[in-house]
């Protein structure tokens, strides 16, 4: 019972960690416009992975995608696979996982094979994870070196026409998405330990007797132990005069026959 529950956790955790790393991906709000010592609020800029939004103070949104794949910088491109990645192994996984859950029987699959599909299921996961977490986290760095190269220059009375960007709401998305996806997977690592048959975890060890083999039937045949004392088949000399005697004494008549 434990197992099954371990199993089925690890699957809804799972599935909602891919799913928090979809919406996360979808978002555009990776990096929203910092309002801080900003005297113009009518207009409210923010960015995704795919496309860059304006919102004026009536309400109205525009939205624009990057029409560039070679223009736009290599670590967003590294970001933008990070992320498409952790999608398709999440997907991958939670269709694994599905028949490999011990509640759903599928024909005649042993549990063995069910072991194998969850620990299969179970190192998607942790991967998918490890990617969202890993893709938020290089777009948050890039973000922070922006932000800080920002203030500078501004402290120092350069004139600075770009905005400064700082963390949105896609970025806390993401880490909670990946770290779900990532425990899940640990759950269904560890409930692969309880689906492996217990004749598969020990196996049997033939030891060979160093001395005389011993057979041993059972039915109508005899034991035979190895010990018992042997036959004599040879004839010794005094068996066969002992033979010759007795044939002498039956080719003489006795002394009765003459009475």
């Amino acid at each position: 019972m434990s197992v099954t529950i371990c199993q089925s956790m690890g699957f809804v955790v799972s599935a909602l960690g891919i799913g928090g790393i979809i919406a996360s991906t979808c978002m555009d709000q990776w990096s929203t416009q910092d309002l801080y010592n900003n005297p113009v609020t009518a207009v409210f800029n923010y960015q995704g992975l795919w496309r860059t939004c304006v919102r004026d103070s009536s309400g109205f949104t525009e939205c624009r995608g990057y029409f560039t794949i070679l223009g736009l910088p290599a670590m967003f491109q590294a970001v933008r696979a990070l992320m498409i990645v952790g999608i398709v192994l999440g997907i991958l996984g939670l269709l694994v996982c599905i028949f490999a859950l011990k509640c759903i029987r599928i024909g005649s699959m042993e549990d063995s094979a069910k072991a194998n599909m969850t620990l299969t299921s179970g190192i998607m996961f942790i991967v998918a994870g490890l990617c969202a977490i890993t893709g938020v986290s290089v777009f948050a760095n890039m973000l922070v070196t922006n932000f800080w190269m920002s203030t500078a220059n501004m402290y120092q009375g350069i004139q600075n026409v770009q905005n400064r960007y700082t963390f949105g709401s896609a970025l806390f998305v993401g880490w909670v998405a990946g770290g779900l996806a990532l425990v899940g997977g640990i759950m269904m690592c560890l409930a692969c330990r309880g689906l492996v048959p217990e004749e598969s975890r020990y196996k049997a060890v033939s030891y060979n007797a160093s001395g005389r083999n011993i057979s041993y039937r059972t039915g109508p045949y005899k034991v035979g132990s190895g010990y018992e004392p042997e036959t004599k088949t040879r004839k010794g000399a005094g068996y066969e005069e002992a033979a010759r005697s007795e044939d002498g004494r039956r080719s003489y008549p006795s002394k009765y026959d003459y009475v």
